[in-house]
């Protein structure tokens, strides 16, 4: 398998990430519905990462495998690395205040 191609889907998903979890700050930041962001966010970086992957996983092409598998490794890296924070998965973001 590729590892190029394996970083490069890493680099694809923080690049997704990014952008996503910004928003999420910034209306979590201003809106009465905070949970409600916060949760869209999680599943919708979910999505891409597990869904996204998976379906690049299935193609007959090592190298869109390679990216799948890298979405998917981002996903868990930027999750674990940042405690659930940027991904939307830690439970004190769903904390009422």
């Amino acid at each position: 398998m590729p590892t190029g191609n394996v970083i490069a889907g890493i680099g694809l998903y923080i690049a997704i990430n990014v952008p996503v979890f910004i928003k999420m700050n910034q209306y979590t930041g201003t809106s009465e519905h905070r949970h409600t962001v916060m949760a869209i966010g999680a599943v919708a970086l979910a999505v891409i990462a597990l869904l996204g992957g998976g379906a690049l996983l299935l193609a007959h092409n090592r190298s869109t495998k390679a990216i799948g598998l890298g979405l998917i490794i981002g996903w868990a890296l930027i999750s674990v690395l940042s405690a659930g924070y940027c991904t939307g998965l830690n439970p004190s973001d769903y904390r009422s205040y």
